[in-house]
């Protein structure tokens, strides 16, 4: 099996190297870099901060929402908790699992944890809001889940519906927080609510420059929870962060996430998702290559195919992708939009572009960037249409930070 494996790997690699073709028609534009050392290994995540929740969770039954990520050094959450005498009740799952090795899109079931034998309840499926019945088992629910801080990840999504299940049930909440790999910019337009789904559930930037625990403040204090309900919320907050420091998540917040360049991407290169362009799903490289079955698209080239626990159905499975290979480019510190329309102009002609425009929509939080796409914009012209609502957003933030600031 690994020399099967291994094989794979081989021609995977063969194949995203020896492709070529003479008509290379666009070229990526590359943003500076963003030269910050890594300050990781300063960071004491909130979970770390044993000693400022354990009284709290003490003689409870405790709900932990949690996945892969709740970690503190190489140990999961549950079993420092069981290590202290913590009564865990029930564990619920967001997307990917709660051992985080679930694809993309997959439902998630009812189950229980082999290792603890603890009950597993899903937030990704059928139910993505704890329900009545559920918080009667329980006297707290804590959050713990590392983040992107990008609007479209969905686990602030199940971050604002298990807020809105503890207001509703009159349950504390508290949110061991964790840093934000993305907060050195907020850049997008900001969510119109009628395009409001589980991509997409507050009026704030794509790239909104905050962590869960400043985050769910801002749902707490603006009233974005059905009927304008107030959580019980308890953040236990980082030490040693500042946002725009440079961070690397040792543990890949998901499985198309695998590394910190992905994370960086992600932002500029989840609009490719609503079109039959290929962002390296069904490959070693999610997120991080571009691609379609058009010659011309690009010298360099890679064929999706199905990855256990990753992309079991990647868009373009089994077919030859020309693109652009984004593995050496420098991070973004903006959302690279220009590639989009880069890629826009060159297949407009070709294909369906707008393959799925109402899911596009939802991930863009508004239909105005796709009309100002089709109608050929620039970058330029289009950022300028983002501006008034992100200064505002800008201002609507600082009241919520928990932490000093250096993004731009």
């Amino acid at each position: 099996m690994i020399i099967k494996s291994l094989s794979i790997i081989v021609l995977w690699i063969l194949g995203l190297t020896s492709c070529s073709s003479q008509n290379q028609n666009h070229q990526v534009n590359v943003l500076p870099n963003v030269s910050k050392t890594s300050v990781t290994a300063q960071i004491v995540t909130g979970a770390e901060h044993t000693a400022d929740y354990t009284g709290l969770l003490a003689n409870k039954r405790v709900g932990l929402v949690v996945n892969q990520t709740s970690v503190i050094g190489k140990q999961h959450l549950i079993d420092t908790l069981l290590k202290l005498g913590i009564r865990i009740e029930a564990i619920f799952a967001p997307e990917h699992g709660f051992r985080g090795n679930n694809p993309d899109g997959d439902i998630i079931r009812d189950n229980r944890d082999l290792k603890t034998g603890i009950e597993v309840w899903s937030l990704y499926g059928k139910t993505k809001k704890p329900t009545p019945e559920q918080l009667d088992r329980v006297d707290i629910i804590v959050y713990d889940i590392q983040d992107v801080g990008v609007r479209f990840y969905t686990f602030i999504s199940t971050l604002h519906y298990v807020m809105e299940a503890c207001a509703e049930a009159g349950k504390p909440l508290i949110v061991f927080d964790r840093p934000n790999p993305n907060s050195g910019y907020i850049d997008g337009p900001v969510l119109d609510t009628s395009f409001r789904s589980f991509v997409g559930m507050h009026p704030i930037p794509v790239v909104y420059g905050l962590t869960p625990g400043e985050l769910a403040e801002m749902i707490n204090g603006e009233g974005w929870l059905r009927n304008s309900r107030k959580c019980n919320l308890k953040i236990i907050p980082l030490s040693g962060y500042s946002h725009g420091d440079k961070i690397s998540l040792l543990i890949p917040p998901s499985p198309n996430l695998p590394n910190d360049l992905a994370i960086n991407l992600y932002p500029s290169l989840c609009w490719f998702e609503a079109t039959p362009v290929s962002i390296g799903r069904g490959t070693p490289w999610p997120f991080q290559v571009i691609g379609f079955p058009d010659e011309t698209c690009g010298q360099f080239c890679f064929e999706p195919q199905p990855i256990k626990n990753a992309s079991i159905s990647p868009p373009q499975k089994g077919k030859k992708c020309f693109g652009d290979d984004l593995r050496n480019t420098f991070y973004r510190n903006q959302i690279d939009l220009d590639i989009f329309i880069q890629y826009y102009h060159h297949l407009k002609n070709k294909t369906k572009f707008f393959e799925r425009p109402d899911f596009f929509d939802k991930l863009a939080g508004t239909d105005q960037l796709r009309f100002d796409i089709e109608s050929e914009k620039t970058e330029a012209e289009i950022r300028d249409g983002w501006q008034k609502q992100l200064t505002e957003y800008k201002t609507l933030r600082q009241r919520y930070l928990l932490y000093p600031d250096h993004s731009k």
